[in-house]
């Protein structure tokens, strides 16, 4: 046993001993599932670091450039800034889709509004 590993489990029981571990939040709950899970192990602490780092999409915060993209769309009068948005919609749609998160659900007549978007007003 390493000498980290001991001063580690020392601190832990007296940790115990104080009550610092008693009524914390969550407690007596089932943890979340592991989304590493499926990952062979040797992969699994590189993902988590990745993730916690930032390196990593998370599927809420690209749903919500999502929809500000779909806002921004609605209100933008120039054509190459529009185009722009377009292709940065693309870029979301297909990491979200690499992620492996809801698919993006688009109306039916949604090209059609997104040419309307894209045109300039004559």
């Amino acid at each position: 046993m390493f000498l980290s590993e001991i001063i580690a489990e020392d601190r832990i029981r007296k940790a115990i001993k104080e009550g610092k571990f008693d009524n914390l939040e969550g407690m007596g709950r089932p943890l979340p599932p592991d989304e590493a899970a499926d990952m062979p192990p040797d992969v699994r602490l590189a993902y988590r670091m990745l993730k916690t780092s930032g390196y990593i999409d998370d599927e809420r915060a690209l749903r919500k450039e999502i929809n500000r993209v779909h806002d921004l769309l609605e209100h933008l009068e120039d054509e190459s800034e529009r185009y722009r948005q377009m292709q940065k919609l693309e870029v979301l749609t297909m990491r979200m889709e690499r992620i492996g998160g809801r698919p993006v659900r688009l109306e039916d007549d949604y090209y059609p509004q997104v040419v309307r978007r894209v045109r300039v007003k004559d």
